[in-house]
C-alpha cells in the first residue's frame, strides 16, 4: 500500500470535529512520555507541558494530540509512564472530564488503537494527592486522524501524526520498533541516532515531509502532523503545518486555532529583570487565517 493509500485510509472513517469563529483548539504532537529514566526526553520540559496545560485548560481551549504522545517503543508499561508523570495526566485528565480531549495515536505509541490495551491501561490511575484510584480516560478511543469542518469552508482542517509517508514507521512499525527498543535505544545513550527516525535523520525528514505536502495538495487541504519534530506554519503553497514536538532541547512548540486563525507557539524558561526564572509563551510566528492557508 502506497503512502497515499494509507493517508486516504486513515482519514476515510475519521471523526469530524466543528470548527468555527469560536473555537479554540490546541494542538501538541510528540510528548514522547518516558518513564523517567535519562532515555526519557519529555523529562526536562515536563513542567513546561504542565505550565501550557493549564493555561490552555482555563482559556476553554480543546486539547488534541496527534500522535507519539507517550514512548512505548522505548518502554513497555503505559502504566509506570502515567505514574511518573502523574500531574501531566490529571491535567489531561481534566480536559477529557469536559469533553475537550482527543488523542490519536503515532506509530510510537501504534497500541493504542487497540480498544483492549486503553481500557486496561488508560481508564484510571493512581492520584497520589487522594492515594486511590481515579478516572483518567474512561471508554477513550484514541483515532488515527480527525478532521476538523468549517461551517463556512466545509473539512478543510486534516489531522494525523503523518507516520503514514514513512514506510518504515507505519506498515513496518513493529520491526522498528524492536531496533528501536533493542538496538537503537540503548545506542543512543552511546551518541549514535536512529537512521530510521523522522526527527533525527535529514533525508528521512524531508522526504516525509514532501510526501505530506503532496497529498495535502493533491486533497486541496491542510494537513496537519506531527512525526518530524519540525514545526512550521503551511502556506496555499504549501498547505501543511507541523506541531513540532515536547522534546526540543529548551523548549515545547504547539499550534493554536483561534478565531479560524492559526498560531504557532513555543514555550520555554525566560528570565525576568530581576533575574527571576518563569516559564513563558512566545509567538514564532503571525497568526494565520485557516482560509488563506486553505486557499478559500
Amino acid at each position: 500500500m502506497s503512502y497515499v493509500k494509507r493517508l486516504n485510509k486513515a482519514f476515510a472513517n475519521a471523526p469530524v470535529l466543528p470548527l468555527g469563529l469560536d473555537s479554540r483548539y490546541v494542538l501538541f504532537s510528540d510528548c514522547h512520555r518516558g518513564n523517567g529514566s535519562s532515555n526519557d526526553n519529555f523529562l526536562k520540559n515536563q513542567h513546561l507541558y504542565f505550565a501550557a496545560l493549564q493555561y490552555y485548560f482555563q482559556r476553554g481551549y480543546t486539547y488534541i494530540e496527534l500522535g507519539d504522545g507517550d514512548e512505548l517503543w522505548e518502554n513497555r508499561s503505559m502504566e509506570q509512564i502515567i505514574d511518573v508523570h502523574s500531574n501531566a495526566f490529571w491535567m489531561m485528565a481534566r480536559f477529557y472530564q469536559q469533553g475537550r480531549l482527543h488523542l490519536l495515536f503515532g506509530n510510537h505509541d501504534m497500541v493504542k488503537k487497540y480498544a483492549r490495551y486503553t481500557s486496561r491501561t488508560c481508564s484510571s490511575y493512581f492520584c497520589t494527592q487522594q492515594q486511590n484510584q481515579a478516572p483518567l480516560f474512561p471508554n477513550l478511543q484514541v483515532q488515527e486522524a480527525c478532521i476538523l469542518e468549517d461551517n463556512l469552508l466545509g473539512p478543510v482542517l486534516y489531522l494525523t501524526h503523518g507516520h503514514q509517508a514513512d514506510l518504515w514507521n507505519s506498515v513496518f512499525w513493529r520491526v522498528t520498533r524492536s531496533l528501536v527498543r533493542y538496538l537503537w535505544g540503548p545506542l543512543e545513550r552511546l551518541g549514535f541516532l536512529d537512521p530510521t527516525s523522522a526527527a533525527k535523520n535529514y533525508k528521512v525528514k524531508e522526504k516525509t515531509e514532501k510526501r505530506l505536502v503532496a497529498w495535502a495538495k493533491a486533497h486541496h487541504c491542510l494537513l496537519i502532523c506531527g512525526h518530524t519534530h519540525r514545526p512550521m506554519i503551511g502556506s496555499a503553497q504549501s498547505p501543511y503545518c507541523n506541531t513540532g514536538s515536547c522534546v526540543h532541547p529548551r523548549c515545547i512548540t504547539c499550534l493554536e486555532l483561534r478565531c479560524r486563525k492559526l498560531t504557532l507557539v513555543k514555550w520555554s524558561m525566560l528570565t525576568r529583570g530581576d533575574g527571576s526564572l518563569y516559564v513563558g509563551r512566545e509567538e514564532l510566528t503571525e497568526s494565520v487565517g485557516v482560509g488563506e492557508v486553505f486557499g478559500g
